[in-house]
């Protein structure tokens, strides 16, 4: 059991960053992978980026890798995505997903954040 609060959304201007956080709580992050992904309006929900539990792997999209960086805190309870060089088309409601399966497909994660609103400005 786990429940995921995504902050850290917002509008900026193309070129800008961001960084967003995902607290969890009712169980700690430690024995779950965890993953950012993100639906623009209209569109189906795609993959940004993953971390194993442990720490040791991380992968991410190619339309972000290079400018997105994902990271955990398990003391803290909370994983991050550190995003850099943004664009309009990175616009999109952004979720946080946990789960036992490392993988880059939606389906394969149980535990999901209500999402953050990033708006990116030309």
């Amino acid at each position: 059991q786990v429940q995921l609060v995504e902050s850290g959304g917002g509008l900026v201007q193309a070129g800008d960053s961001l960084r967003l956080s995902c607290a969890a709580s009712g169980r700690t992050f430690g024995s779950y992978n965890v993953a950012w992904f993100r639906q623009a309006p209209g569109k189906e929900r795609e993959f940004v980026a993953r971390l194993s539990w442990t720490g040791g792997d991380k992968f991410y999209a190619d339309s972000v890798k290079g400018r997105f960086t994902i990271s955990r805190d398990n003391a803290k309870n909370t994983v991050y995505l550190q995003m850099n060089s943004l664009k309009p088309e990175d616009t999109a409601v952004y979720y946080c997903a946990a789960g036992g399966i490392y993988s880059s497909y939606s389906y394969n994660y149980d535990y999901w954040g209500q999402g953050t609103q990033v708006t990116v400005s030309s």
